[in-house]
């Protein structure tokens, strides 16, 4: 499938020098590859979400009881 504005790119990509087109190619893949793990990390964070605010309700409810400790750093 291509759309209009990937034809364009195209055309504009083959008026420049072949060494030109290759970097560029080669940022592109890059960036692709950048959106495809920042889509990967929306979905997975999408997927935890509950868990999350389930965490955090409880966190605030042992709080709330008394029952929370302060982490020690050096403990860990």
């Amino acid at each position: 499938m291509s759309s209009q504005a990937i034809t364009t790119v195209v055309k504009m990509m083959e008026t420049l020098p072949k060494d030109t087109q290759d970097r560029l190619v080669e940022h592109l893949r890059e960036y692709l590859e950048d959106l495809q793990d920042e889509w990967q990390w929306d979905e997975l964070f999408e997927t935890t979400q509950t868990h999350l605010v389930t965490a955090a309700r409880r966190a605030r409810q042992e709080v709330a009881r008394g029952q929370a400790t302060l982490l020690d750093p050096d403990e860990l």
